[in-house]
């Protein structure tokens, strides 16, 4: 299934686009969903020793070869499934998306909610039984506070507000913007089902997001992927510095109510 010796985990980071740690030790974790790939990353930040895990969202696959996978084909459930499996109480998820509003590409969102778009992507670990989790606080309160605590003292912007999650791999179309931005902020494609997930499991996740540009129609030039993946490179060390100040500021135990989120949540 995977090694016994795993260290006790601070977080687990489920990172984006090119998100990565050098020095890294892999190992792999067999969950019902199939098997995850997962980093271990021993890393002293301030003088803390952290111990975190990562798993690379779109290169993570049974497939042997190196393919980039697109948001509507990933094991988002063995994913979350892995977090829980190896005994992490804690993600951070790390996710690229466009601003519908006037944020500026290149700053950082933290979500504090989320209208999900999504068509054909499992979303549940409960097909066989009617579970309602509650999703009052989808993301926890702790790692959010952390994660905009770690942009503030980085003289960071602090943005926040809703998460608009569509299907792709397509790229929205004008229309759709024009829609999305009457009630949503920023819009992306891989953070759903990944938080549901994640709350089912009784996990405490939150996300911090590049606004890499500025969605369809609203900034008058075509969108491709290649400036997506310019603005990831040109910000992928300051992301590092702020997941790694989120995770040291965190308090252990948690005190949130993630835990307990599945509780009474199901239909006898």
């Amino acid at each position: 299934m995977f090694k016994t010796n795993l260290p006790k985990f601070d977080a687990v980071i489920i990172g984006g686009l090119g998100f990565h740690y050098p020095d890294t030790n892999n190992f792999n974790v067999d969950t019902p969903y199939g098997t995850v790939k997962l980093k271990n990353i021993s890393i002293n930040h301030h003088g803390t020793k952290l111990e975190l895990g990562l798993i690379q969202r779109h290169a993570n696959s049974e497939s042997a070869g190196g393919e980039h996978f697109p948001p509507h084909m990933l094991n988002y459930r063995a994913n979350v499934w892995a977090v829980k499996a190896i005994g992490a109480q804690r993600v951070i998820a790390t996710n690229s998306v466009g601003t519908m509003g006037d944020h500026l590409p290149g700053s950082f969102f933290v979500p504090d909610n989320f209208v999900d778009f999504t068509k054909s992507r499992p979303n549940t670990f409960y097909d066989n039984e009617t579970v309602h989790v509650d999703m009052t606080d989808p993301y926890c309160r702790e790692i959010r506070d952390s994660l905009l605590k770690a942009l503030y003292l980085n003289h960071l912007e602090l943005n926040s507000g809703v998460y608009v999650c569509t299907e792709g791999p397509r790229f929205e179309t004008a229309a759709e913007i024009k829609m999305l931005s009457s009630f949503g902020d920023v819009v992306g494609m891989t953070g759903l089902p990944e938080v549901v997930l994640a709350k089912e499991l009784g996990l405490c996740y939150a996300s911090i997001c590049i606004i890499t540009n500025k969605a369809t129609g609203l900034s008058g030039t075509k969108l491709t992927a290649d400036e997506v993946m310019e603005m990831l490179d040109a910000k992928l060390v300051i992301l590092q510095k702020l997941v790694l100040d989120a995770v040291t500021s965190l308090t252990s135990p948690c005190k949130c109510k993630c835990r307990s989120a599945i509780n009474n949540a199901r239909v006898p």
